[in-house]
């Protein structure tokens, strides 16, 4: 990431790229910033603010061109980038995850996945076989992989991430709620605390029902 760029901005890329997908659909062309903004409750300056972070991508007087911005954007997040990755833990969350990453251009490819329950030991996810997490660190040392994805209990996460960070992994995308920066400042981490997200949900529905 461009040292000049703020993730603020790095983070509003993918809603614009999901609303520039939806637009493409429906076989819209062309769109103005005014336009644009509207539609996803933004400014128009914020847009172009962003956009111009990037070199800036519209016309003035046209507007966007809507399938060129849309694979541009798509560059930026390097979508086809393929980065060899992992998965920790093949339960429901695990499945869903791996679904999701391989269903569509994500960035990443999914190329191993791994547990301890042994039963599901040689179960195909998405046409990859499930392996024990015996074999995690010799298929790291052959496959060099450089994402890890963690849908693992907390309890475990130490020991894992500590052997992932030793084999040379450099970014996760982590669904526990252990703190793997806290104790790997030098690595990329993107956080899913799905009960976190749950608990504020909870917080702003109370206190809405309470006002009403």
């Amino acid at each position: 990431m461009k040292e000049d760029i703020s993730l603020s901005v790095i983070k509003r890329l993918p809603r614009y790229y999901r609303f520039l997908e939806m637009l493409k659909t429906n076989g819209i062309a062309r769109i103005s910033s005014k336009e644009l903004a509207e539609r996803m409750g933004l400014t128009a300056s914020q847009i172009r603010h962003d956009f111009n972070c990037f070199g800036g991508f519209g016309q003035q007087g046209y507007g966007y061109n809507v399938p060129e911005l849309y694979r541009k954007i798509g560059e930026i997040l390097c979508l086809n980038a393929e980065i060899p990755t992992i998965l920790i833990g093949a339960g429901n969350l695990g499945k869903a995850v791996a679904s999701k990453i391989s269903q569509r251009q994500s960035g990443f490819k999914l190329i191993g996945i791994f547990d301890k329950n042994e039963a599901m030991s040689g179960k195909i996810i998405h046409s990859i076989p499930v392996r024990h997490i015996d074999y995690l660190e010799n298929f790291c040392i052959d496959n060099a992989p450089k994402c890890a994805v963690i849908c693992i209990p907390s309890n475990d996460m130490k020991e894992l991430t500590d052997l992932l960070c030793r084999l040379g992994i450099h970014s996760f995308w982590n669904f526990s709620n252990y703190d793997i920066a806290m104790a790997h400042p030098e690595v990329l981490v993107e956080n899913v605390h799905l009960t976190d997200s749950l608990m504020t949900l909870s917080y702003l529905t109370s206190t809405e029902s309470e006002v009403e």
